[in-house]
This record gives structure tokens, C-alpha cells and sequence, in this order.
């Protein structure tokens, strides 16, 4: 597997765009766990604290695509430091207001703010990643790495926020997740070489979620969305219903490990299948693996349940990503990519919230019938749409 990954950083400033990409998405998996951990501890209500962490996400969902166009139109250098500045005010506000015990509204107020300033990362990296390698098949291990990244990203990061959380304070998570923000984001905008070149956009450009493919591609990621915020929210109350509420966040590793295997593997790959046919095999895999979790009364058990439902989530996404690169012009490209990421942000606010009313009418296994559903979902509207995804075959890896 390791083979297609080789000379694939030797470009000058690739390594430290990449090294900086990955502490700054640090708080993607930090921040609803460790804003959960936060709420629910302090509130003692599951509710309230999936509902704040779903407001994070609706703000972040409504706000990428703007900041997106924002980067594509004035570049990544300008953009990023005072949206970072802003997030940070906006997470130590947030945690203490919960500290001193305020009124509700002031986390969800907080909350807004701490997901409207929260950038699209991850779209940044991979728009650098279309600059070097746009055109060639390495863009397809490239962006199966970038995949792989966000895996090891939510392998440490819920496990991380869950340790501090619990064994340190309830705050430790969150302030971790901050300083990986600053550190990371910042690194990200100090490098020039390796970004994206700022292209006019013209003021007839409409959206690139006008596009028909995106669009069936942003429906699809709304329920993949909803998948990964209801299982993060029924996790922890699973763990906790079963007396181990410390390891909830390995629980959720589990779940990223499998994606992180299978993202490996699946890049290693010079695929001869369309990438429409295999978009739509990786969905049906998905709901064949989150079925066995509804079933499930072990945590141990449970671990190993979620790491093999885990397998389906990379070559998912790594297929959007793909499809979204091909589909939208390169003026667009960040915008294009930040709308994948709003669907699954709106997504993961209505599996937070979900999840966390079903935890409390129904208990925690029963809840997990939700997530299955997303999935099924998911499936049906990505096989009913597969014909707005036929696209050309990009060049195999082996053609640099």
C-alpha cells in the first residue's frame, strides 16, 4: 500500500502545508465531543449539549461556502488569521459562559459565532493539492491521503478531548482544540508558495452547488453528515449508559480506525472502475456495516462493530472530493469543496440533535436506528442520482 504514496511530498512546500493541514483540522473532531463533554457535564442534559454543538454546526455549514468564495477571491494568506482570531475569542467565551452558569442562549450565542468563523481547512489543503498535482492521477493519491489524514484526525482527536476532558477538566479538550487551531491555521497562511493562485471570478459565476452533480453530491453528504454527528452524540451515551463514559472516545477511534485502514488502502489503488459505480458501492457498504451497532450491548464489542462500519467512510469521501474537483471550475475550487463540507456540517447538526433527543425518549441503542437510516438514505438518493456523476476517467496514479 505504501508504494503510490512515494514521492508524493518531494514538492517543494508540500510537507509543510500538509504538517500544518493537520493540526489545524485538529478541532473538527475535537470541538462537538469536547463541547458535548462540556454542556453535558455542567448541565447534566444530553439534550442541550447536542443542541449547542448542533448550532456550531449550522453556523459552520452557512458560513464555509461564503468564507470559501472569501479565500477563492483574496486567497488563503488574507482570509485565514482573522477568522482564527474571531474563533478563539469565541471558544473561550463559550466555555465560560458555561463555567459561570449563564443562560442557555449564551451558549448557543457563543456557539453561532464559534461555527461561523471555523474555516473549511481540509478544502484549503486539497485546493493546494489540485494546484500541484490537477491533471495527473496522483491527485487521487493525494487526495486519498488527505482522506487518511482526517481519519488520524478523528482516531486522536475524540480519544484526546475524551482523556482531558474527564480525567483532567471539563475544559482541557476544548483548550487543546483552540491552540491546534491557532498553531495549525496560522502555519497554514504564512505559506504563499503552495497557494492556490487568486483567480478572477467573474460576477456571472454562479455557485458551484448550482451544478447539478454538486448538488446530488451536497444531498448525499447531508446524510452522511448525519451519520457521523449521531453516532458521536449516541457513543458517548452509550458509554455512559454502560458505566465507562471515559472511553467513549476511543469508542468513536474505533470508528475513524476503520476509515483510516480502509483510506490506505483505497489510495493505494489504480482503480479501473468508474468513479460514479464506485461512489455508490461505498454507500451500500456503509449501511451494511452501521446495521450490526443496533444491536450491540458490550462496549468492547461495540469497538470492534464500529471500527469495521468505519471501513466505508474514506472511499466514500475521497470519491465527493474527487467528483467535486472535476466538476467545478478552478476559480470556484475552494468554494466547490466548502459546499461538501456545509452539507455534512448541516448534517452532523441534525444527527447531534437527533441523536441526543432519541438518546433521552429511547436510550442509546435504540437511538442508533437513526444513524442506520441516514444511511439508507444516503444510498437511495446517491443510486437515484448516480447519472448526474458520469464523468471522463481522470488519468491512473501512474500517470504523474
Amino acid at each position: 500500500m505504501v508504494g503510490p504514496y512515494r514521492g508524493l511530498f518531494d514538492r517543494p512546500g508540500v510537507k509543510a502545508f500538509v504538517l500544518a493541514g493537520f493540526v489545524g483540522r485538529m478541532p473538527m473532531s475535537m470541538l462537538g465531543i469536547g463541547v458535548i463533554l462540556l454542556i453535558s457535564t455542567l448541565t447534566g442534559s444530553y439534550a442541550t449539549a447536542g443542541a449547542v454543538a448542533a448550532t456550531t454546526n449550522v453556523a459552520f455549514a452557512v458560513a464555509a461556502p461564503l468564507s470559501g468564495r472569501l479565500v477563492d477571491r483574496f486567497g488563503q494568506g488574507r482570509v485565514i488569521p482573522p477568522f482564527a482570531v474571531v474563533n478563539a475569542v469565541a471558544l473561550v467565551a463559550l466555555m465560560g459562559f458555561a463555567g459561570w452558569g449563564l443562560p442557555d442562549w449564551t451558549f448557543y450565542a457563543s456557539g453561532l459565532v464559534v461555527g461561523a468563523t471555523s474555516l473549511s481547512i481540509g478544502s484549503m489543503v486539497r485546493a493546494r493539492w489540485s494546484v500541484i498535482y490537477g491533471g495527473s492521477g496522483r491527485l487521487h493519491t493525494a487526495f486519498a491521503f488527505e482522506s487518511v489524514a482526517d481519519e488520524v484526525v478523528f482516531v486522536t482527536g475524540p480519544a484526546l478531548v475524551t482523556v482531558l476532558a474527564t480525567s483532567v477538566n471539563p475544559y482541557a479538550g476544548l483548550i487543546v482544540a483552540l491552540l491546534c487551531m491557532l498553531a495549525g491555521s496560522l502555519a497554514l497562511a504564512t505559506q504563499h508558495d503552495t497557494q492556490p493562485p487568486v483567480q478572477e471570478i467573474r460576477s456571472s459565476a454562479g455557485s458551484p452547488i448550482l451544478i447539478p452533480g454538486i448538488a446530488l453530491l451536497a444531498c448525499v453528504s447531508l446524510a452522511l453528515g448525519a451519520i457521523f454527528g449521531s453516532v458521536d452524540l449516541i457513543t458517548v451515551a452509550f458509554a455512559d449508559e454502560h458505566g465507562v463514559k471515559g472511553v467513549s472516545g476511543f469508542l468513536l477511534a474505533a470508528f475513524a480506525g476503520g476509515s483510516m485502514v480502509s483510506g490506505l488502502w483505497f489510495g493505494s489503488r489504480n482503480w479501473r472502475i468508474p468513479l460514479r459505480k464506485r461512489f455508490v458501492r461505498a454507500l451500500g457498504l456503509f449501511v451494511v456495516g452501521l446495521v450490526p451497532i443496533m444491536f450491540i450491548g458490550s462496549p468492547w464489542i461495540m469497538a470492534a462493530a464500529l471500527f469495521l462500519a468505519g471501513f466505508a467512510i474514506s472511499p466514500t469521501l475521497i470519491t465527493v472530493f474527487s467528483i467535486t474537483e472535476r466538476m467545478v471550475p478552478q476559480s470556484l475550487l475552494t468554494e466547490g469543496m466548502a459546499w461538501i463540507s456545509t452539507a455534512i456540517g448541516f448534517g452532523v447538526a441534525l444527527g447531534s440533535w437527533a441523536g441526543g433527543a432519541l438518546t433521552e425518549s429511547h436510550g442509546a441503542s435504540s437511538a442508533y436506528v437513526f444513524s442506520v437510516c441516514a444511511a439508507a438514505l444516503a444510498v437511495a438518493v446517491g443510486i437515484g442520482g448516480s447519472g448526474l456523476l458520469r464523468l471522463p476517467e481522470a488519468p491512473s496514479p501512474s500517470q504523474t
